[in-house]
């Protein structure tokens, strides 16, 4: 009964509120921060799903502006579809997303998520994902936003952390700016939408890793380096989570 419930109220709540995005950003079509409000509402029914979320982010990068060390690409690990309502809650400011073409097609979200100012490419055109690529960095440096992507490109479910693309790290180089990870501890299999309780999610922002002594010819390496960094991460995020349960 619990789920039917939940499944109804979200399917309400995205009707609602993605019609609200849609007339908030026809009223400021494009603009960077209508992506971090819209994910900030679909980010708040994590607690409808009985999630609770653990943040951690440092000072000096819940701005994202240069004053503070930005613009930035932010990596984060995909883990399902959940993610729209887990990692959405903490969108960093002043960022867009890249998503597949696709998105735009999904009833009343994926108009939202066009509308909002993310980037959509096409991933089956290989010449428009490198011309995204340069579209992306030329963004970052005339308009000073930060890009979000999934490394992965696509879902893990459950499969751990899957190796990594290089375009985010290629757009982040290009950029000429610091790539910052973001760890979610593990979330496969952890909703239960029968079970009031789905306990405790952890998201962490990491350290900006410099891109400046990379190149075209070394990206590979800096690829395996973040990816690195990020599978011990959620690692510690996981085994935390289970000495205190």
């Amino acid at each position: 009964m619990l789920a039917v419930i939940r499944i109804i109220l979200l399917g309400i709540f995205i009707i609602i509120f993605s019609t609200l995005g849609i007339l908030m950003c026809l009223v400021r079509p494009f603009h960077p921060e209508n992506t971090r409000v819209a994910a900030y509402w679909y980010g708040s029914m994590h607690k409808l799903l009985g999630l609770r979320l653990d943040i951690r982010i440092p000072d000096h990068l819940d701005h994202g502006d240069k004053q503070h060390g930005g613009p930035y690409v932010y990596i984060a690990n995909h883990q399902n579809t959940w993610d729209i309502f887990t990692l959405a809650h903490v969108m960093p400011h002043n960022t867009v997303s890249i998503g597949k073409k696709s998105l735009k097609w999904i009833p009343f979200f994926g108009q939202l998520y066009w509308l909002a100012g993310n980037i959509l490419i096409d991933r089956k055109n290989t010449g428009r994902a490198r011309g995204t690529i340069e579209q992306a960095a030329e963004a970052i440096r005339q308009r000073n936003i930060s890009i979000l992507l999934f490394p992965e490109g696509t879902r893990s479910n459950g499969r751990g952390l899957l190796p990594f693309k290089t375009g985010a790290f290629r757009t982040a180089i290009q950029a000429k700016v610091a790539l910052v990870p973001i760890c979610v501890s593990n979330l496969h299999g952890r909703i239960r939408l029968n079970r009031w309780n789905n306990g405790t999610l952890i998201i962490e922002y990491l350290q900006p890793i410099s891109t400046a002594e990379y190149g075209d010819e070394s990206v590979r390496a800096l690829v395996a380096q973040c990816h690195q960094i990020m599978q011990t991460k959620i690692s510690e995020l996981d085994h935390e989570l289970a000495r205190s349960q």
